[in-house]
């Protein structure tokens, strides 16, 4: 099967329409959030990804901090050409590389970590990077103009932001134009849509890639109880896996599952095709081949407007599900 191609955004930028988001393959500040990781899987992945015509991959420096690249670097070794990489940067990472948990927009950090990136991706450019996190105490417009200096000495092909409100897109995009925003976007979480984001995109023409497409696990339909979440999982701290809310939200997936299993796909490509049908790139992560193939398989489901109606009714915009992260991380979302 050949993956679709679309463009993001209107800079010039081609990519399959779904992507692979890496960060769980190396866990992350020693508490694997999903998972222990394995890399010979994760490199496996992530060249299977390449054969099956998945190009795109998502990271960050903050993942690992800096192991996420690091393993990238190694997978794609020898055929760099191939791929398109994001990467992230925003999340403050000290001279010892530890995580200060403060996010810094200034530009001699912005050039410092990509200089930093570079390096942990074994590469002399990065095709598309993001400012992670707005920083709140520095203007937008400094971080961009960093940004674009980048794109101007070849080290950055397009510039992107995550998590960010209409408002600084905009006054991002008057600086130098922004290629993608990436945020959290599922059928569990539509918050983007909400705020009246995405019609400021579709307006300025810039693509929207959503991460955690499968609201972080749960569209996968393969988690029943809080025991089927390991102990020391980042999840069990979030209210959308705790109590009355987990209770509700099992009911929703059951009703996708139903309307999965008459179509003879999974709850999981359902909810990355109704993704897809909206021309927004999914950014799934998975460290393991058997599930990237049946992430990628997504891509050749088509739906009618009556699926796209019957899928929505059953979690119509403006459900609560809970929120996506606790509330230190929420007041980050700008």
């Amino acid at each position: 099967m050949e993956i679709k191609q679309i463009a993001l955004g209107n800079q010039g930028l081609v990519v399959p329409v779904i992507g692979l988001g890496c960060m769980g393959m190396t866990g992350f500040e020693e508490a694997h959030m999903y998972g222990p990781a394995d890399e010979q899987e994760a490199i496996a992945t992530i060249q299977r990804s390449l054969e099956l015509g998945g190009n795109f991959l998502d990271t960050a420096d903050l993942y690992g901090p800096f192991k996420n690249e690091e393993l990238i670097a190694k997978a794609i070794r020898g055929k760099r050409d191939q791929y398109i990489l994001a990467s992230k940067f925003g999340w403050e990472i000290d001279d010892q590389d530890n995580v200060t948990w403060a996010i810094n927009g200034k530009k001699d950090y912005v050039k410092k970590s990509l200089e930093r990136s570079l390096k942990n991706l074994n590469t002399d450019y990065i095709d598309l990077y993001y400012l992670h996190r707005l920083d709140k105490n520095t203007p937008i417009e400094e971080t961009v103009e960093a940004m674009a200096e980048l794109v101007q000495e070849g080290k950055v092909g397009y510039i992107g932001l995550s998590e960010v409100s209409s408002e600084t897109v905009k006054r991002a995009h008057a600086v130098h134009p922004i290629t993608a925003v990436q945020s959290e976007y599922s059928l569990f979480e539509r918050g983007v849509e909400e705020r009246g984001v995405l019609a400021t995109l579709k307006e300025l023409g810039i693509g929207f890639v959503a991460y955690s497409p499968l609201g972080r696990g749960f569209l996968s339909g393969q988690i029943k109880s809080i025991d089927d979440l390991p102990e020391n999982d980042f999840r069990r701290a979030i209210p959308r896996f705790q109590g009355v809310q987990f209770e509700k939200n099992i009911e929703l997936v059951k009703a996708i599952e139903v309307m999965a299993e008459a179509r003879q796909v999974s709850s999981s490509q359902l909810a990355l095709a109704w993704i897809m049908s909206k021309g927004i790139l999914p950014i799934p992560g998975t460290k393991r081949r058997k599930y990237l193939e049946q992430n990628i398989a997504a891509a050749a489901i088509v739906f009618s407007p009556e699926d796209l109606i019957q899928l929505e009714s059953i979690v119509p915009l403006g459900t609560d599900t809970g929120a996506p992260y606790d509330e230190f991380s929420m007041g980050l979302i700008d």
